[in-house]
């Protein structure tokens, strides 16, 4: 009989994900990193909201959020793939739960387990060009969360003063050890439910547009 299929992955990949974890930690331990909070998100709020950051700049954010925001529960929306499990198991060494999913499997699963981590009063912290890009461009899925939950989506901005890029699909930043990083968060926004097709267009553009802006600076 064929094993079933485990979608927190193999022993294998838990173990590379949490050793990829605790080397994140380390890493993130002699950055000199600053935040900058439009979003209020260093202080005390009972409102759940989306954290939405490019693919290629989400490698200090489980470290940021173990630095400035421990205070806040929060959940990342991982791929079904085998590289989902590695991130799972990674960031839950900085004390982040994972959501399994995207747009192309799991993603009724994914959704439903967005709602009730929101419901139950957790952050959710989204890749809105990932898993597979293109790059910097933002699939509707964020929208479509922040129309059904009523969660504010919160642009994230990361400026790095010296990183490797890998030669991924999106061009991966590694921040160089003891150098600087800058989190820049920006004002929370709120999509309206019931939007209609083009307005629903407008905000991903809208949003898309933002997190694009200080793109010369990553």
């Amino acid at each position: 009989m064929a094993k079933s299929h485990d979608i927190h992955g193999s022993r294998k990949q838990r173990i590379i994900g949490t050793c990829a974890g605790w080397i994140l930690r380390l890493v993130g331990s002699t950055l000199r990193m600053r935040v900058t909070d439009h979003a209020g998100l260093t202080e005390s709020s009972d409102t759940p909201m989306l954290w939405a950051i490019w693919h290629n700049t989400v490698f200090v954010m489980p470290y940021a959020h173990f630095k400035f925001f421990r205070h806040r529960k929060i959940v990342v929306l991982t791929s079904a793939s085998k590289d989902g499990a590695v991130l799972e198991s990674a960031v839950r060494v900085c004390d982040i739960d994972a959501v399994r999913g995207s747009s192309s499997r799991r993603a009724v699963a994914a959704l439903v387990a967005l709602r009730k981590a929101i419901k139950s009063g957790s952050d959710v912290c989204i890749t809105p060009d990932g898993p597979r890009g293109p790059k910097y461009e933002l699939q509707p899925g964020i929208i479509k969360v922040a129309e059904l939950t009523g969660a504010p989506i919160v642009p994230i901005r990361v400026k790095f003063g010296r990183c490797w890029k890998l030669k991924t699909w999106d061009a991966l930043r590694i921040p160089v050890p003891f150098s600087k990083v800058h989190v820049v968060l920006g004002e929370p926004v709120k999509i309206e439910q019931g939007i209609d097709a083009e307005q629903f267009e407008r905000e991903r553009v809208a949003l898309q547009n933002i997190l694009h802006n200080g793109l010369d600076g990553i």
